[in-house]
């Protein structure tokens, strides 16, 4: 789930999260955070924290400057000791930006042994021109274990067959991570379909964004994915 700070994180490790995505700017659909705060927040759980790779809003990487200042920020956080992170870039035609994101793997040296960080591609997939080709470009970078995606660029509601289609032809591949517009009720249909990572933000905030992570909120979803589900 979501942290933006170290409140949220120990509130969110309190009510039964297993992991931790770090973001900031939630305006702007979720952006690095700091190295600062990541220490702040690596120092109060102990949770395994996937770092954002963003600067700004939107799928595009911006750039050679702004590349070169996003591999600058993920320098920094890879030497402050993050090493999973949450990266992905489309380009003009939609599909995977692929100099873009062997640029940031290299830096937080993905493949490079017994070291070596786990990223997930987020939900620039869900805005992708074609899902099965990005996959393909994607296929065997290293350090690649999850997408992150609603199966649709309009949340979960929509993209639940997607998600269902793709679990049934995806063993072997990247895990799915569900997240985006994701609520209880959708819970028991992709469970059904063997999908067992799930992402929230904002439900797990009952005052919405402007407040804080909700332990009773975090535990009502541990609870529910502690449930037996049968499995077809």
């Amino acid at each position: 789930m979501i942290a933006l700070d170290a409140a949220d994180a120990v509130a969110a490790q309190a009510g039964g999260a297993d992991r931790l995505e770090l973001v900031t700017d939630i305006a702007a659909d979720g952006l690095s955070p700091s190295r600062e705060t990541f220490a702040e927040i690596r120092s109060a759980v102990d949770l395994p924290l996937r770092v954002m790779l963003r600067a700004s809003d939107g799928f595009a990487s911006g750039g050679a400057a702004a590349l070169d200042a996003l591999c600058a920020r993920a320098e920094a956080l890879r030497a402050e000791g993050a090493d999973e992170f949450v990266l992905g870039f489309l380009g003009s035609d939609g599909l995977a930006d692929l100099a873009a994101i062997r640029a940031l793997t290299g830096v937080i040296g993905a493949g490079s042994g017994l070291d070596e960080s786990r990223w997930t591609f987020h939900r620039a997939i869900d805005r992708a021109a074609d899902r099965d080709v990005l996959r393909q470009q994607l296929a065997g970078l290293p350090g690649l274990d999850t997408y992150l995606t609603a199966g649709s660029a309009a949340g979960v509601d929509d993209g639940l067959p997607v998600l269902v289609d793709e679990a049934a032809r995806g063993a072997g591949g990247p895990r799915i991570m569900v997240g985006g517009g994701l609520r209880l009720d959708h819970l028991p249909a992709l469970r059904a379909a063997r999908i067992d990572a799930f992402h929230i933000g904002g439900a797990a905030r009952p005052s919405g964004w402007d407040g804080p992570v909700g332990t009773a909120s975090v535990h009502q979803w541990r609870a529910a994915l502690d449930e037996v589900v049968p499995v077809g």
